[in-house]
């Protein structure tokens, strides 16, 4: 009898502690999940927990392609027709201009893990406001919200900033 008691105790109090939407255990969300949460969900622990996963393997992704390019590189290829040589070298150029971009993404990617530790992330460095959970899926490295993004590209259009 007081088995029953116990465990119908712990089975309530673990209804009440967990949110409402929130996966089983070790389950990340999907992004179907996501955008049906409600506002009041915005940025609750499992939904950092999914950024975070993809920030993640982002920033895995970026590192492994900068280890390819490391590799690729060091190969090199004795061609003595001036064409093809060229044709190698403009290939290497664009592979480290690639490579570039993503480095700077890199560290985006990076800034924004950070930010998910210290508790900011998924919020306007600007106005404060959430930045909005479609926008953060199609670019999780945003630190700013549609509409500060915009008047930013606006100023920097009509300023040249």
């Amino acid at each position: 009898m007081e088995k029953s008691a116990v465990s119908k105790v712990s089975e309530v109090a673990t209804k009440t502690t967990k949110p409402t939407a929130a996966p089983a255990e070790g389950r990340l969300l999907t992004e179907e999940e996501i955008l049906k949460m409600s506002d009041k969900d915005y940025m609750n622990d499992a939904q950092l927990a999914f950024f975070k996963a993809r920030l993640q393997q982002l920033e895995r992704d970026l590192l492994k392609n900068a280890g390819e390019t490391t590799e690729h590189l060091r190969e090199t290829v004795l061609v003595p027709d001036p064409a093809d040589r060229a044709t190698i070298e403009e290939e290497h150029a664009l592979e480290l201009r690639t490579r570039d971009r993503e480095r700077k993404l890199l560290k985006k990617v990076q800034q924004a893990i950070a930010s998910i530790d210290a508790g900011d992330y998924g919020w306007c460095e600007e106005t404060g406001e959430p930045i909005g959970i479609p926008r953060l899926l199609a670019r999780p490295t945003a630190t700013l919200s549609l509409e500060a993004q915009q008047r930013r590209e606006l100023k920097q259009k009509l300023y040249g900033d």
